[in-house]
């Protein structure tokens, strides 16, 4: 029987994810026997965690929260697209150090272009948060030709940061600001508030009915934020587990040369969520 090939998706919190369940019904799909866990780091152990799983044989792994900027740091040399926006959530081993990527921006714009009908080009589009996630999904917008991107962050110097990189395509809006914002096209929430709290708040008046509203996260962590878009008028109100999938999936092909096919795997995880969210 063939080694099993190690990778490992690292984050904290990380006992929620569905990285390993997706991995392995990729990897089903060609035959590839590998072995995708779950290690909890932070900020203080991520490098010490990720040194003891390349000693263990790890060949990739792929980085969630808050993690995606530290593992920018830790790589030895990453791709221009990582390079641009400064965050890393895929790791290859080559020889005795990793080499970075990022596959979250790209997971998006084939989430809502696919499943969504959007295209970001010549529109106005939100971005709430600027951290590691965030800055992908700010460049790959910026890329796709978005009219105008305003990020707005509870801390705004890391606002007006992310938006310098991208001048004169994305500009920094104060949180307190948004009340005297038009309505947006597109809204992205990409803080870790919905781990933490159970509400989101922000002025209704930055949504108009056909405004795609997308959180990053998906199942529970992702409710606040949808709950709010609803009550504040949008018709059109997802979650990132489309975008999970997606930018899993790119990882994958980076890993093994071929990219899977992720209708049957978001068939099957959209059942079970929908499941565990109406408490059957």
């Amino acid at each position: 029987m063939p080694a099993r090939l190690q990778f490992a998706v690292f984050g904290q919190p990380i006992a929620h994810s569905l990285s390993p369940r997706i991995h392995a019904m990729f990897a089903q799909q060609f035959g590839i026997a590998l072995e995708y866990r779950a290690i909890k780091a932070g900020h203080d152990d991520f490098a010490r965690a990720l040194d003891a799983f390349a000693r263990e044989g790890g060949v990739g792994a792929n980085v969630t929260l808050p993690l995606k900027q530290d593992a920018a740091a830790l790589c030895s040399s990453v791709s221009a697209r990582a390079r641009r926006c400064g965050s890393v959530n895929t790791l290859i081993r080559e020889d005795d150090h990793w080499r970075g990527d990022s596959t979250d921006g790209s997971g998006l714009l084939r989430d809502i272009a696919e499943h969504h009908a959007f295209e970001p080009h010549g529109h106005r589009c939100l971005l709430l948060g600027a951290g590691g996630a965030a800055r992908a999904v700010a460049f790959a917008l910026a890329e796709a030709g978005a009219g105008h991107v305003a990020i707005a962050n509870r801390t705004h110097e890391r606002a007006r940061v992310l938006a310098a990189a991208l001048a004169p395509k994305a500009q920094a809006i104060g949180w307190s600001d948004l009340a005297a914002a038009d309505a947006f096209d597109l809204i992205v929430h990409a803080t870790a508030a919905g781990h933490a709290v159970a509400t989101f708040d922000a002025p209704s008046s930055i949504v108009a009915p056909e405004t795609l509203c997308y959180d990053l996260s998906y199942g529970p962590a992702a409710a606040p934020f949808l709950r709010w878009a609803r009550t504040a008028g949008a018709t059109r109100a997802a979650d990132g587990l489309g975008m999970l999938i997606e930018q899993a999936a790119d990882a994958f092909a980076i890993w093994h040369g071929r990219r899977p096919d992720t209708g049957p795997v978001r068939a099957a995880l959209r059942s079970e969520l929908a499941v565990a969210l109406s408490g059957a």
